[in-house]
């Protein structure tokens, strides 16, 4: 019969106890269920682990040396006990996301001190990659969740699309901090800033603009929406960005107004399709969704 951990609870406990009895009391069980245990254990191990004589009990000096032993593995059971229960319950781990500069700088921080908050036992690790990148990682499973722009670019994803309502950036003192909604009449003949790389957003602002045979002057473009941001701060231009880094409280100058017609940013959040997800990953990424 091989030695379990009934058995080296009921040696910890008669040793500490001083008695059967005792013993017995300690973990709920009678007597003679305490003394089978011993008997068990004493020939599994094949020596004699108390003294037995009428009215004397005590460990044998081969008892003293195994209850270390048995004290360590019964403390080790007790802490893997305490580490499942911490993994079932989501309290330990990490997560990996993957976000473009823009999300990472102006939106993923608070996400992920809001996060540790709740879940002071897990870490978080946030890396910054393109949006084609990121996919690749997430697919490869070296990132738990990515957040970039559409389309997806990489199969073996499972990806929730947000169709996110643009808005207009300016300058707190730009004369168009009065108005109520920007129109593409207000943008003509003004310096304005758009995202380079023939992003969705540019070819939705160049088809509004183009309808309303409105002319701006694109003087400068940026990689990132963030950018974008800091050239409307620094210089006094116009921008049409995401409302994740478009409504930030950043204590910049900066002010946003709603524009019509609509122009869409579309965000997914991405996860490999064929991996499964821990209990952790799964409370980042439902942080994350409630954010957007």
């Amino acid at each position: 019969m091989p030695i379990t951990h009934r058995h080296m609870k009921v040696f910890s406990a008669v040793i500490e106890a001083g008695s059967v009895s005792r013993a017995a009391t300690r973990l709920n069980l009678t007597q003679p269920a305490v003394s089978i245990a011993l008997s068990n254990l004493e020939a599994e191990l094949g020596f004699s682990l108390f003294h037995r004589s009428k009215g004397f009990f005590a460990p044998t000096t081969e008892a003293l040396h195994l209850h270390g032993e048995v004290a360590q593995s019964l403390l080790a059971f007790a802490r893997m006990n305490q580490r499942a229960e911490e993994i079932r319950s989501g309290a330990v781990g990490a997560v990996s996301i993957a976000a473009n500069g823009a999300l990472a700088i102006n939106f993923l921080p608070k996400v992920i001190a809001a996060f540790q908050v709740e879940n002071p036992g897990l870490s978080v690790e946030l890396k910054v990659h393109s949006s084609r990148q990121i996919a690749s990682l997430v697919s490869g499973g070296q990132v738990d969740i990515g957040l970039i722009d559409t389309p997806v670019p990489v199969a073996g994803l499972k990806a929730e699309v947000f169709r996110l309502k643009c808005v207009c950036i300016m300058r707190n003192d730009d004369p168009l901090r009065k108005v109520s909604v920007v129109r593409p009449s207000d943008l003509s003949g003004r310096s304005f800033i758009g995202i380079t790389g023939d992003h969705t957003v540019d070819r939705q602002v160049d088809s509004v603009l183009s309808q309303a045979k409105i002319d701006v002057k694109r003087s400068v473009s940026s990689a990132y929406f963030a950018i974008a941001r800091n050239l409307v701060a620094a210089g006094g231009s116009l921008s049409i960005i995401d409302p994740i880094n478009g409504k930030a409280d950043l204590s910049d100058g900066v002010l946003w107004k709603p524009f019509e017609p609509r122009v869409e940013h579309e965000l997914a959040i991405i996860v490999a399709r064929e991996r499964p997800t821990s209990r952790s990953t799964d409370t980042m990424f439902k942080m994350i969704k409630a954010a957007i």
